[in-house]
Parts: C-alpha cells; structure tokens; sequence
C-alpha cells in the first residue's frame, strides 16, 4: 500500500470510529408516554412539593405506598429540593385543589407561598391490580407554580402480563437491586406489591431526565 493510499485508509478508519462513537445508541426512556418540556430546566427549580397521589382504584392503602415510592425515587435523582405533602395536611386541605385542577394565578401563587415549592407534582393512580397480574396506571404531571407552566406530565400502565415489561423489571433486579439475578428473586418484584411499587417509581423518576 502506498503512502498516499495508507492516509487515505487512515482517514477513513478515523471517521469510521468517530461515527460509532458518536451514533452508539443511547438507553431508552423507561416509559413511552410522558411529556417533558424541552423549554424548561428542572434546574431553576429550588424546591417542589410532592402531594398525596389520588386513587381510584378500588385499594385505598396503596396510595400512600405509591407516593412514599415516588418520593424517594424523585429525591434519588437531585434535580431539585423535595417536600413530601399527605392529603390529610391541613396546609394542603386549606388549598382543595384537585391533581388536574387548572390554577389561576392567584391559587398558584398561594400554593407556592403556603407550600414554600416553586414547583408540585400531583397526580393520580388511575389503575391497581394486584392480581392474578399485577398491573398499575399513573396520571402525574408536574407543574411550574412560578408561571404556570407544564414541566413534566407522564400517563403509563405497568402490567406484569407485558413482556417489555417483564424485561425491564429484570434489568432493574439486575441493575438497581444488584443482587445475585435468580429467576425466584425476580418473581419477588412481581408478586410483591410494595417491591412492584418501587420498580415503577424508579421508572418514573427516570422519565425526569433531559
């Protein structure tokens, strides 16, 4: 090969390698149908408040189980201050606003005084199963209380019978519990409702990434 032909293969090698690096595929969001704001920087945002999911399923535990879940796995990830808000606080019963509710200005600026939140994430369980498959639907949004604006909306149902997911909660055993993968310890997230819980706020939190 000569000297000339050697660069050129050299060149091409080079770009060749620059090209997969730059195209090697990225992870998938863990949901499909959310909305984050490609306009907003969850950045800005000193502190939200995370309030008491409503439900409307037919199993009244398991909303506090899901919103304590929710919590701790928004607060894992640090985009911003987290305040955790029962349905049952006087402060929030003083407000009476509904999770869809549309604020005017002058109710987000009492939720944001009363709260101390620049931001509240509100939502609803729309679905719980817990057998003979375990399935769970989520309705949340996120909502700017500085100007009223969407920041974050997500509406999901997680259902055992789901291969997709059957694959993602094996990744998450693998990955995030990091234990010794056993096909039995697997089935533990499941039947277990509470471990169940924590897959899919864990695949919520993940949704808050830009």
């Amino acid at each position: 090969m000569s000297g000339c032909s050697k660069l050129r293969f050299l060149s091409a090698l080079c770009l060749a390698l620059l090209g997969a690096c730059r195209t090697r595929p990225q992870p998938p969001p863990a949901t499909n149908y959310y909305y984050l704001n490609p306009d907003k920087e969850l950045a800005t945002i000193g502190r939200a408040v995370i309030v008491g999911l409503e439900n409307e399923s037919d199993y009244p535990q398991i909303a506090d189980q899901f919103t304590k879940a929710l919590f701790e796995s928004v607060q894992k990830q640090q985009f911003f201050g987290l305040t955790l808000i029962s349905r049952d606080d006087p402060q929030w019963r003083s407000l009476m606003l509904k999770s869809d509710a549309q604020f005017s200005l002058e109710q987000m600026f009492a939720v944001r005084k009363c709260l101390g939140a620049d931001a509240i994430l509100s939502g609803t369980i729309t679905t719980y199963r817990p057998y003979p498959n375990m399935a769970v639907g989520l309705r949340l949004r996120l909502l700017d209380l500085r100007d009223g604006q969407l920041l974050w909306a997500l509406e999901q149902i997680w259902d055992t019978t789901d291969k997709t997911t059957e694959a993602r909660i094996k990744k998450y055993f693998k990955d995030v519990i990091r234990a010794d993968f056993e096909p039995l310890r697997e089935k533990l997230v499941i039947l277990s409702s509470i471990r169940f819980t924590d897959f899919v706020a864990y695949e919520t939190a993940r949704t808050l990434i830009q």
